[in-house]
């Protein structure tokens, strides 16, 4: 058995404060004024950019954590984005012809690759990883700014579509549950 390191538990465990902080974030927004609910919105986010950092310097991959991670990031955008809609249920109304699509392919890919694999897919493609960025700008923007800039919205939009379509593509492509994959480009040249 491969002995684990303390690099894996740190890592992992920066990971796990995400999904663990997605129900006191969904209880923090439910209470009252966001404004411990934006701090901890801004720690959730923060963690997203470093546990990857850290596991690729310290050379910690793991399925687990792969796994982990796209939990963690799912339920961190969901909650942030649900406090989003209750406070501007508007945009809902204003945007459905962006966001319906954007919540189809989310769809698509969520049910494909847990069909095909039984669980949720953990690529981490760097088009994923400019989307979760695009993601957080406009999230974080929005929560402490208290206005919602349109140009960030179409982008974290256009990028995140973009994102998903590419999963759908690498699920239908990977018969087998893989992790780490660079994107449908990279696939694509390393089989030419």
């Amino acid at each position: 058995m491969k002995k684990m390191s303390l690099a894996y538990y740190a890592i992992n465990g920066i990971t796990l404060y995400r999904v663990l902080a997605a129900p006191v974030l969904l209880g923090l927004l439910l209470s009252g004024p966001p404004t411990w609910f934006k701090w901890m919105v801004g720690l959730s986010f923060f963690t997203d950019m470093i546990d990857g950092v850290l596991a690729r310097l310290f050379q910690v991959n793991s399925a687990f954590g792969a796994r982990l991670d796209s939990i963690g990031d799912d339920l961190t955008v969901l909650v942030t984005t649900t406090g989003l809609l209750m406070i501007r249920p508007e945009l809902l109304t204003e945007k459905w012809g962006w966001l319906l699509p954007l919540m189809l392919l989310f769809l698509i890919q969520t049910v494909y690759a847990l069909i095909r694999y039984k669980r949720i897919s953990s690529f981490h493609t760097r088009l994923a990883k400019l989307a979760a960025f695009a993601q957080g700008l406009f999230l974080m923007t929005f929560w402490f700014f208290d206005t919602i800039h349109y140009p960030l919205f179409y982008t974290a939009v256009i990028v995140t579509m973009l994102e998903l379509i590419e999963e759908i593509v690498l699920v239908a492509w990977f018969k087998e549950w893989t992790t780490d994959v660079k994107g449908l480009y990279w696939v694509w040249k390393k089989r030419q």
